[in-house]
């Protein structure tokens, strides 16, 4: 039998194996959550996870102000889902405009496949039918395998369901913690979205409260401090395991062009 490449070796390998955590990520897990969220905000409470669900959609490049309000809307209009369901991609879509925000389109389109594909599934327009699986490493899996069968729905927004919905130890990675790994070197710059969101779910502690406390403070931290131009490197508290900071710091100070330092 033909023995594996060491390429095809390193791929089947754990990330977590590949790109070992640095000494101090217990450090830096400690000092987000000390500095972001020393008390943590409660998860949502919607009654079935399917708003949840579409909560999250709509929130999709979208300010949280826009997001709550197309909520608010969409809602008003369709107090039961079925009622969405008989208006349609297209009356979806005016609702969705009617509160401004962009890609009504797309968002509607996502919004009625979902609730067909729970009709014609499921028998129903509901997913609390999750709530059902045990608290698990199988029982998430079955969880984040049923709601990545929704079509439309990527790793992303699963993971967001699951870790804020449902209360399940997902690791979701918003764009925000991604940069702000990459310049800390906590992963190599050149892995996409996917694979850093499964980086973290390798090396973080498994219970839910620990990966709800990196979430909100990794997202706050890359939003108000490791920004995507001119972060705040000397208010930072991760600076001093940071090897960016002294090159955006030199950048600020003249000695770089700014273009060349913003990734």
């Amino acid at each position: 039998m033909p023995s594996r490449s060491p390429q095809a070796s390193s791929k089947s390998r754990p990330l977590s194996e590949q790109n070992p955590p640095p000494v101090w990520f217990g450090e830096y897990l400690s000092r987000l959550r000390d500095t972001y969220a020393p008390e943590l905000p409660p998860p949502r409470q919607f009654p079935d996870p399917l708003g949840g669900l579409i909560r999250t959609i709509l929130s999709q490049q979208n300010t949280r102000r826009v997001a709550q309000r197309q909520w608010e809307v969409l809602t008003a209009t369709y107090p039961q889902w079925e009622a969405a369901l008989l208006d349609g991609p297209d009356g979806i879509e005016a609702t969705l405009k009617s509160a401004g925000g962009g890609l009504s389109r797309m968002k509607a389109d996502y919004i009625y496949g979902i609730l067909a594909h729970l009709q014609e599934h499921h028998g129903g327009l509901s997913l609390r039918f999750l709530r059902e699986f045990p608290h698990t490493p199988e029982g998430h899996e079955q969880a984040r395998q049923a709601l990545a069968a929704l079509p439309g729905v990527g790793h992303k927004t699963v993971a967001l369901v699951l870790l804020f919905d449902l209360r399940r130890p997902a690791m979701p990675v918003d764009g925000n913690m991604e940069r702000a790994a990459k310049r800390l070197e906590l992963v190599p710059a050149a892995w996409n979205s996917h694979k850093v969101e499964r980086w973290y779910a390798e090396v973080m502690p498994a219970d839910w409260e620990t990966r709800f406390a990196l979430h909100i403070s990794g997202v706050r931290h890359g939003r108000d401090t490791c920004r995507s131009k001119h972060p705040l490197c000397p208010q930072c508290p991760l600076r001093e395991f940071c090897p960016s900071a002294s090159i955006f710091e030199l950048g600020e100070a003249g000695e770089r062009e700014p273009s060349e330092l913003e990734w």
